[in-house]
């Protein structure tokens, strides 16, 4: 078992930047590949990045490739989402998730825990 905790969101003006955190407990995160998702209002929730145990492998969506980045520090048990760039569509509920599986792609399905997600406005 895995808990998830995200932090980190709040309010930007569009072309600013965020950095988003979510912080791993119960077991140590090297274990999972983590990924990101968002959810904005009346829409799915749908994947941002990802990355791999090791940190050898990261996957983006393509609506955030070259404006995000994904990366992980294991000592502090932590995956982090920087996110530059932002446009008024990156607005959402921002949420983390762990696969045992290694699983470093888009299929929510092939995440086995999730945090509480953490909100991230950007205005126009």
């Amino acid at each position: 078992q895995v808990q998830l905790v995200e932090s980190g969101g709040g309010l930007v003006q569009a072309g600013g930047s965020l950095s988003v955190s979510c912080a791993a407990s119960g077991r140590t995160n090297s274990r999972y590949a983590l990924g990101w998702f968002r959810r904005a209002p009346g829409k799915e929730r749908d994947f941002v990045a990802a990355i791999s145990r090791v940190g050898s492998i990261t996957y983006y969506a393509d609506s955030v490739k070259g404006r995000f980045t994904i990366s992980r520090d294991y000592a502090k048990n932590t995956v982090y989402l920087q996110m530059n760039s932002l446009k008024p569509e990156d607005t959402a509920v921002y949420y983390c998730a762990a696969a045992e599986s290694n699983y470093v792609g888009p299929n929510r399905s092939n995440y086995d825990y999730w945090g509480q997600g953490t909100q991230v406005t950007v205005s126009s």
